[in-house]
């Protein structure tokens, strides 16, 4: 697959776009204060923590992730198919290798359904903009 042929700025908006999800995911809206409990990591915590780099690497890697899926997906292809790819991306590679990962962590099933939810949205999300932006 030639690499030219991708969106640059479709790849660019569905890397930001999982910064956004995450954002309100991880909110006290949403599940914020529930992840907290099941990390064992509160406010105090998070106030240590330098967000510089945690978010720079962050941004780097979903950059990766999504120049990855707009190259697993092609350029041509349909709206339908992109979405449907990224989700089983999302869904059937990352949440349940995740769920492989924290069985074997003794980690709960309520941080895993935070958790792989936020990245099976994420990734189904970053496909409808890869797939809708040719």
């Amino acid at each position: 697959m030639d690499p030219s042929k991708l969106n640059f700025y479709a790849i660019g908006a569905a890397a930001l776009s999982t910064f956004l999800i995450g954002g309100i995911w991880y909110s006290p809206a949403l599940f914020g204060k529930a992840w907290q409990a099941e990390t064992g990591i509160d406010d105090e915590k998070l106030k240590t923590r330098n967000p510089a780099p945690i978010f720079g690497t962050s941004f780097v890697l979903a950059l990766l992730m999504a120049f990855n899926l707009a190259a697993f997906i092609g350029p041509e292809a349909t709206l339908g198919f992109a979405v449907a790819a990224a989700f089983a991306a999302g869904f059937g590679w990352v949440a349940l290798g995740m769920g492989i990962t924290y069985l074997f962590e003794s980690r709960s099933l309520k941080l895993w359904l935070i958790d792989a939810g936020y990245h099976t949205v994420s990734f189904t999300v970053m496909g409808l903009i890869l797939g809708a932006w040719r």
